[in-house]
């Protein structure tokens, strides 16, 4: 007997994975070659004409703050969304949450729930299961609870791929299906526990796919599972 029709729940998370997929497609040269843009001032707008790119963006203190500036030991808080219509600020904040977790301060429940209200209201795009998949299972969390076990994240860098720069400077208008664009941000995540004087740390990289409609702040659609350079 064919096993496609088994599983309905993993046929629906293909569907809105491709979904997905398509959104930041209609924008690309390849699937490799992710990247975004925006106007001049940040903002996105359909009657503007074709925007200057910028290929880098430096780490503004709101992006990152919440993540990095929290003295070593004190406790996080959940991840809140910014309100932005800028999709490289609204990246460099979802990778600092998506980058951070602190066991002692809340369960792996209200982390998985906090990082939902960053998706966009649009399931169509939303690509649940590649945001829940950065979270630690339930039965590690109770171990990372255990040692007191926190991470705190810094980040460096975000930037629009050059090759999906080009795809949107050769037809701004594509965008204006589903205005997902893609973003690749770079910094470095601590981590530290119960009696740990430093922790460890390591660099981190990822490619995010941000829906920002002109109408509504940005949202995030969900974690590409290759990083566009």
């Amino acid at each position: 007997m064919s096993s496609r029709s088994t599983n309905p729940g993993g046929a629906s998370r293909v569907r809105r994975r491709a979904l997905l997929g398509t959104a930041v497609l209609v924008v690309l040269v390849a699937l490799a070659g992710l990247a975004a843009y925006v106007t001049r001032d940040g903002r996105i707008s359909s009657k503007a004409p074709a925007p200057q790119v910028s290929s880098t963006s430096p780490s503004s203190p709101t992006a990152s703050a919440s993540a990095s500036s929290r003295p070593h030991g004190s406790r996080g808080e959940l991840p809140v969304p910014p309100s932005t219509h800028d999709p490289i600020a609204f990246g460099k904040a979802a990778a600092a949450a998506l980058w951070s977790y602190d066991a002692r301060a809340y369960s792996q429940r209200e982390l998985v729930a906090a990082l939902r209200g960053w998706l966009t209201s649009e399931r169509k795009y939303a690509d649940t299961a590649s945001v829940d998949a950065l979270v630690p299972s339930r039965v590690l969390w109770k171990e990372m609870a255990a040692n007191g076990q926190f991470a705190t994240a810094k980040v460096n860098e975000a930037h629009f791929p050059d090759s999906f720069t080009q795809a949107l400077q050769a037809d701004p208008g594509a965008i204006t299906t589903a205005y997902v664009y893609a973003v690749t941000v770079s910094g470095k995540q601590s981590i530290a526990w119960k009696g740990s004087s430093h922790g460890g740390a390591e660099n981190r990289v990822t490619t995010l796919a941000v829906q920002c409609r002109p109408s509504r702040p940005c949202a995030l659609a969900g974690v590409l599972s290759a990083v566009a350079p």
